[in-house]
């Protein structure tokens, strides 16, 4: 099965306190005038431009097994190649908040208005990762009661780039997805365009299957660690 999912625009509002932690600023009683000033700009043009839209395709263990194994680049051993042969279910994705709002962030920069395109930059990164929350939801509401999938079941997002799945990854999924149809294209370095997209396999199963130490040798240098909060979040710690 393969669906195309308007996500609404106010699933995916960032709240101003995130917006700002993301800035540096942990406090909201901080806050300058100017500062409050430019959150406020940057999301009333994150709400006129953004248009957030995903597709996804659910796929098979074997099918997975051989668009995970890409040009065989992966980290050995690595978290996803242990947790999906326990999935109960799986579903490439790709989603985007659109082409408008990742060239507006481009343009001021390239305008040099840092202090509004970084700003507009952090709210459409959040913005991004909660579209990919309302999809994982979707996508386990609309499955639940199939192949034993329950209450207990819990769904984990995993990326190209992240987790010992190497980036170039991102060809063979492409090649299975065809999330172009969404306006989403891969470049010669396997980045996405725009640029606020993601794309990855949704794997749900027991809980258990996504639990998993820090303990492979490339989480050391991991940058993101996004990981923990996810982990967490499903465990409700």
């Amino acid at each position: 099965m393969k669906e195309i999912v308007e996500i609404p625009r106010e699933e995916i509002i960032p709240d101003k306190e995130t917006i700002l932690k993301n800035q540096g600023i942990p406090n909201l009683d901080d806050l300058s005038d100017k500062v409050n000033r430019i959150c406020d700009e940057a999301l009333k043009l994150f709400m006129e431009l953004n248009t957030p839209v995903a597709v996804y395709a659910e796929i098979s263990k074997d099918e997975f097994e051989e668009v995970y194994e890409g040009e065989g680049k992966n980290e050995i051993p690595s978290p996803v190649a242990e947790i999906y042969p326990r999935a109960k279910q799986m579903a490439l994705f790709a989603l985007t908040v659109g082409g408008d709002l990742s060239n507006k962030i481009i343009e001021l920069f390239t305008n040099h208005d840092f202090a509004l395109g970084a700003m507009l930059d952090s709210v459409a990164s959040e913005a991004t990762e909660n579209a990919g929350l309302y999809l994982a939801s979707y996508y386990l509401a609309s499955v639940s009661g199939e192949n034993g999938i329950g209450l207990d079941d819990a769904i984990m997002r995993y990326s190209p780039g992240y987790c010992g799945w190497h980036i170039s990854g991102q060809g063979k999924l492409f090649e299975y997805l065809n999330p172009e149809e969404i306006g989403i294209e891969l470049n010669d370095s396997y980045l996405m365009i725009p640029i606020k997209s993601i794309s990855g396999v949704m794997i749900i199963g027991p809980r258990e299957i996504h639990e998993f130490e820090m303990a492979y040798r490339f989480c050391d240098t991991c940058k993101n660690k996004g990981c923990r909060d996810r982990i967490n979040e499903m465990l409700g710690q």
